[in-house]
């Protein structure tokens, strides 16, 4: 069995060892009830040039830091919630939600002295007309005091610790000072409109998005969405200064999300294209799983990939919605089947171009993924907008590599490749070179690993001659498949074999930084 034979299990084996775990989690926070109420649209009202939706259907969800517990639930934790409803139907309503998937809700505190939140959507058409808000209000001094008192029972033996603050004013100093006692044993993850306050907790990981990353450090993001990666990276010091976290990760919304290490960038995700279906609370599906997975003890990069992935399901649904590991499970191996043909492969690129994105292709064996392959895709993908890895086909790697490769076939390794967030869409040839392809696909950029130059290439002067550019990428040293498979192959047979599944995990996941430890009451099966 070669060293990745398992990756055809990958997207069964990441989604159950997450629900298998089943940590303990608390989430502190605002708590939303969402409606969606949606019907049709065949007039206009007399009073005024607006259209009239005739209610057909009243749907509900939790939202907020209710949403984030439920998607928490969905993955397999056994989730506690701390927060504030008020005693009216829409509280009632929200704790009955929450009950039925699981959530221990003793943490839900009901009051008289506020009004549950709740943000009723009106679609007509498909078409989100209108959003009426009923706020809360500010909650009594008395309201933040039981809220306080109730958290270090939630807390208690939890593996993580999520803080949902959304600027309601539950989330005062009684709640942080409650939540102190915690830091630094369990894994803490703050998931707020402003994270500064919440500084004092040192928290292992805060979640800006990309609005409230441009609030924090007091700067304009470039128009669109160019630009926004870079200033991040330049000015993460100014980050993580503000935040006293050991992890900052900025969600970009369309454009994925960037892990910072206070030396730079340390990983990059990358958002699927979906067509967009009124969804909402995407960004507490990936906070959900960012925390369920590191509380299971995965790496960091494992983590966010993953928590990308879940985010990319929710996307595609209309209103609220949840990501379980049967959905995970799901998306992943739709991925692991992804090689193109390339008439396929053409009319999606097609498709890209009238959207007014370049293309960037890459091409190799890609045989045992490690961190050089993860790096220099990772740069590849941010020269253009989609990155289409074409595969040497398993005779063609023969020719090249010698009778004892590939390690993995195709198959295998195209599956992993898909599973990258950064690798758009796969393909693969059988030809010695990929000139055929290059004439075919005629993309903006073609790129390649530092350890080649552009004269010692014979696409080079075809990639010049469609239109394109060459790209030589950055050489990662001392990383190479021919040593990886030495290493393998000199270590002792029982070695190898229970280093397998770290490897398959790690090499294929996991990838441009290494793998922070588990949190210390988290479980550690994987690594």
């Amino acid at each position: 069995m070669s060293v990745l034979k398992n990756v055809r299990g990958l997207a069964e084996w990441v989604p159950a060892e997450l629900a298998a775990a089943a940590p303990v989690i608390t989430v502190v926070g605002d708590v939303i009830l969402d409606g969606w109420w949606s019907g049709s649209i065949e007039r206009f009202c007399r009073e005024a040039p607006a259209p009239v939706v005739d209610l057909q259907r009243r749907d509900y969800a939790p939202g907020g830091a209710a949403n984030t517990a439920m998607n928490l639930a969905a993955l397999g934790a056994r989730v506690r919630l701390v927060g504030l409803v008020g005693m009216d139907d829409a509280g009632s309503r929200l704790r009955a939600l929450l009950d039925d998937a699981g959530v221990d809700t003793t943490g839900l505190l009901s009051t008289a002295a506020i009004q549950t939140t709740t943000k009723n959507r009106i679609i007509g058409a498909d078409q989100v007309m209108l959003r009426i808000d009923d706020q809360a209000g500010i909650p009594s001094d008395e309201c933040i005091a039981e809220l306080a008192a109730a958290v270090p029972d939630a807390v208690a033996g939890s593996a993580a610790v999520v803080v949902c603050d959304y600027g309601t004013g539950a989330l005062g100093p009684a709640v942080m000072r409650a939540l102190t006692a915690y830091a630094g044993s369990t894994l803490v993850v703050v998931d707020a409109h402003d994270p500064r306050p919440w500084s004092e907790l040192e928290p292992a990981i805060v979640t800006p998005n990309a609005q409230e990353t441009a609030r924090l450090l007091g700067a304009t993001f470039p128009a669109g969405t160019s630009g926004r990666e870079e200033l991040v990276t330049e000015r993460r010091g100014e980050l993580f200064e503000a935040t006293r976290a050991a992890a900052v990760v900025v969600t970009l919304d369309r454009d994925g999300t960037v892990l910072l290490s206070k030396e730079g960038q340390a990983h990059r995700t990358w958002a699927r294209p979906a067509s967009e279906k009124q969804a909402s609370g995407a960004g507490d599906t990936f906070v959900a799983c960012l925390t369920a997975a590191r509380a299971a003890g995965m790496p960091m990069t494992t983590s966010l990939d993953l928590a990308q992935a879940a985010a990319d399901v929710v996307v595609g649904r209309p209103g609220t919605s949840v990501c379980s590991t049967a959905d995970l499970t799901e998306y992943l191996g739709g991925l692991s089947s992804a090689i193109l043909p390339l008439d396929e492969l053409l009319r999606r690129v097609a498709g890209e171009r009238e959207q007014g994105r370049r293309i960037v292709l890459t091409n190799g064996c890609f045989d045992v993924l490690h961190r050089g392959h993860t790096r220099y895709l990772t740069q590849a993908k941010q020269l253009g907008d989609v990155l289409v890895v074409a595969l040497n086909g398993d005779d063609s790697v023969r020719r090249l590599k010698g009778p004892d490769r590939p390690i993995n076939p195709l198959a295998d390794r195209a599956g992993v490749i898909a599973a990258l967030s950064c690798v758009d869409y796969v393909t693969a040839f059988d030809t010695d070179t990929p000139v055929p392809l290059i004439e075919a696909l005629r993309p903006d950029i073609y790129a390649k690993g530092g350890d080649y130059s552009s004269q010692m290439l014979a696409e080079a002067p075809v990639v010049e001659r469609c239109g394109g550019t060459v790209r030589i990428l950055d050489y990662v040293p001392e990383r190479s498949t021919t040593a990886v498979v030495e290493k393998i192959r000199t270590l002792p047979v029982e070695s190898t074999a229970n280093s397998t599944a770290h490897s398959t995990v790690e090499s294929v996941v996991d990838s441009a930084v290494g793998s922070p430890a588990a949190p210390p009451s988290a479980p550690t099966g994987v690594q």
